[in-house]
């Protein structure tokens, strides 16, 4: 959520924002469902497993929009959108 927060805001100060339209898209998206998911599993809800297989969907699609770019906000919040991924797959078994 920190990462695509940060990369959220950076993206906005980029020379060429329409370029970074869809970045900044999925990161606000993805901030928002990491929140929503954690959220869900501090309460033991029992929508944790489903919210945390939505959470690593859009994960996974904010972290291979920003590997497009090259700024280094992009390619930090990539890695951190993988390593989430990887992390709500395995909490939604």
């Amino acid at each position: 959520m920190l990462a695509c927060n940060h990369c959220y805001d950076a993206c906005l100060n980029e020379e060429h924002l329409a370029m970074m339209k869809e970045c900044i898209r999925l990161d606000q998206e993805c901030a928002d469902i990491c929140a929503f998911a954690a959220q869900a599993m501090s309460r033991n809800s029992l929508y944790a497993k489903e919210l945390c297989r939505i959470c690593a969907d859009i994960c996974e699609a904010c972290g291979n929009e920003c590997k497009k770019h090259e700024h280094e906000h992009c390619q930090c919040c990539a890695d951190a959108c993988f390593s989430c991924a990887k992390t709500c797959r395995s909490m939604a078994r």
